[in-house]
């Protein structure tokens, strides 16, 4: 059987419990009974904040789907404990300051094509959803693509050329004058060395 691609919806406090957890576990609501024990290992699972609005992490599944209820992650519901639960492995992991702008990506899923552009983060409602596999690595793509590095611009280079340029080897480059300005200076100079004549009287 091929692996299914899974995209969670969790709130951002539920995120961060599953990142203190480091993406080791998952747990889903009850509501999502019949999806969840489908959960198996080798599936792949992308991490929705609906808060947010924002994609954050992927992983991988190392475990078919299990119960437990241990009480980890919290909603209104105070019965809910999330108990269909499933291990696994994080995969890309994205910090909060670089997490991906669902409202930039969300459009461009084929899973949101049944509602109107407007009104795609409708189709994310509930917290699992089985996507095409298209849609799962464009979205790992772009996690990936945001935990790199822009390289930072250098600056100053009109500021520095103002302070003075330098040769290859390091130093001081020699000075340029205008046009014209070394035939001035020799004048000032030979002026400054001719001796004052007194007017004649």
């Amino acid at each position: 059987m091929g692996k299914t691609y899974w995209l969670l919806s969790s709130t951002e406090e539920n995120f961060n419990a599953t990142r203190k957890l480091e993406f080791s576990l998952q747990g889903v609501d009850t509501h999502q009974r019949r999806k969840a024990v489908r959960m198996a290992e080798e599936d792949r699972m992308i991490f929705y904040i609906s808060d947010r609005k924002a994609f954050a992490a992927s992983t991988t599944l190392i475990s078919n789907h299990f119960e437990d209820h241990d009480r980890i992650w919290k909603t209104h519901r105070e019965a809910e404990d999330f108990p269909h639960r499933v291990k696994m492995r994080a995969d890309v992991v994205v910090q909060e300051e670089k997490w991906v702008d669902a409202m930039q990506i969300g459009p461009r899923l084929e899973y949101v094509r049944k509602w109107p552009p407007e009104m795609w983060p409708l189709a994310l409602v509930g917290m699992l959803h089985i996507i095409p596999q298209r849609d799962f690595t464009m979205l790992e793509q772009e996690l990936k693509r945001a935990n790199i590095d822009k390289p930072a611009r250098r600056r100053g280079r009109g500021r520095r050329g103002r302070r003075g340029r330098r040769n290859r080897g390091g130093e001081p480059a020699a000075r340029v004058d205008p046009p014209g300005s070394a035939l001035l200076t020799a004048q000032v100079l030979d002026d400054r060395a001719s001796p004052t004549e007194s007017p004649s009287r």
